[in-house]
């Protein structure tokens, strides 16, 4: 760990100057970069820790943290799920990082977790996900399902008219959960049981034929049938092929993604996918001079052809949050940069301001976007900034739990019970 771990807080930490903090540096402060670079998920981590690299490259050139240089200290865990917590080991005891910025899919997520809690670890993670889960040791700037999945259900019934649903999912945490709570909300809104289908396939999938058959035929009545897909990784290529070769455009079955976004999209052909949905909380496509600069920027460090993407602009909202937090609190100390991290804000990428909360979740908006023959996303719907829920309000046992790391200390206070319920790695 850095030697600026100091006890200097507040206004006394902020009067040193670059220089003389720059003096007592002894070693450069470690961020940890923790996303797959190979197997099936590179196809979208890629790119994050692309981004991530870029982000300390220009922290370093405004002067780095507390007058250090920052490193980005990158592994890579290689879509092998229990290697995450492996890696965030290393990350935390060999390297010595002050915080790590990484994972995509929940399960590697979960994997590194429990390392995160039992080393006091700190880590920023920037996916969507299913929520149901709040450890004092993750900031979660991605998506909530009431800041993603909702909102998308919502689109689906109230502007498209579907009565039939198909949740297509890779079968892992995330999808799972996450359509439980759409199953749950689902029929809470009308939607019969017998009228939702579900279906989960391997990471890396790439047999569609069946599957998308079995949708097409959830239509025959007549009803409209309408497809939200937690399909993850390189999988995605051979589902929107086989609907392609299917001859499904997005007037007959509409599909909306909650894991396709630029970076997905820059691999397929798009002209058979115009008209098809993503869910997401940033679209490059956003107007705002923020997104212009981030967008230039972006393709000055890796090359006109790249794109940007939802966990992108997650990234930048963190990795900010996190250098605010740390220059405010004076220090690289965990505990002390978790205080500091309530109610941080800071521009995010579609023209609004991002904002921490005690449940270490952002206020976010909710953008619809509609794929476009150029594979962007010309965005349909935009919301205000929605807080982000750690625990649904549609399953009974959740809907009683609340997380408020600021005042209660906890993750799952019980509100019925006024008790904290307190546990560590899985919840």
């Amino acid at each position: 760990m850095t030697i600026l771990k100091t006890t200097l807080t507040g206004a006394a930490a902020l009067t040193l100057t670059a220089g003389f903090a720059a003096a007592e540096c002894a070693d450069p402060v470690k961020i940890g970069v923790l996303h797959s670079l190979s197997g099936t998920m590179a196809i979208s981590e890629t790119t994050l820790k692309d981004t991530m690299v870029m982000l300390v490259d220009q922290q370093n050139a405004k002067g780095g943290v507390l007058g250090c240089e920052i490193e980005a200290v990158v592994v890579d865990p290689a879509s092998d799920w229990p290697l995450f917590a492996e890696k965030a080991r290393e990350l935390l005891t060999v390297s010595e990082v002050d915080v790590i910025f990484g994972s995509w899919t929940s399960v590697s997520r979960k994997s590194a977790l429990p390392v995160l809690e039992e080393l006091n670890g700190l880590m920023f993670y920037p996916v969507q996900y299913e929520g149901e889960e709040s450890s004092k040791n993750v900031f979660y700037t991605g998506a909530a399902p009431n800041q993603q999945a909702i909102p998308a259900v919502d689109y689906f019934l109230e502007e498209l008219g579907v009565e039939k649903f198909a949740l297509l999912g890779t079968d892992y945490v995330y999808p799972r959960t996450t359509n439980n709570i759409l199953e749950s909300y689902l029929q809470d809104n009308g939607i019969a049981a017998d009228d939702i289908f579900v279906n989960y396939t391997p990471f890396g999938q790439s047999d569609w034929a069946t599957i998308v058959a079995d949708v097409v035929a959830l239509g025959e009545d007549g009803k409209q049938v309408g497809v939200i897909s937690t399909i993850n990784g390189d999988a995605n290529i051979g589902f929107y092929k086989e609907l392609a070769a299917a001859g499904i455009s997005a007037d007959d079955i509409p599909v909306v993604a909650f894991s396709v976004g630029e970076e997905e999209l820059s691999g397929l052909d798009t002209s058979n996918l115009v008209g098809h949905l993503a869910a997401w909380n940033y679209f490059q496509s956003a107007e705002s001079d923020a997104n212009t600069d981030f967008i230039a920027a972006w393709k000055e460090f890796a090359g006109a052809e790249r794109v940007t993407n939802d966990p992108m602009e997650a990234h930048y909202i963190g990795f900010n949050m996190w250098v605010n937090a740390v220059e405010a609190a004076g220090t690289t100390d965990v505990d002390a940069v978790r205080t500091a991290m309530y109610g941080q804000e800071f521009p995010n990428l579609t023209g609004g301001t991002a904002v921490m909360l005690p449940n270490h979740h952002l206020a976010k908006p909710v953008l619809i976007g509609e794929i476009t023959a150029e594979g962007q996303f010309d965005i349909i719907s935009q919301t205000t900034e929605v807080p982000g829920d750690a625990w649904t309000d549609y399953l009974p046992d959740s809907a009683v739990l609340k997380s408020d790391w600021k005042e209660l200390g906890c993750g799952m206070y019980n509100t019925a019970t006024n008790t904290c319920v307190q546990l560590t790695s899985n919840y």
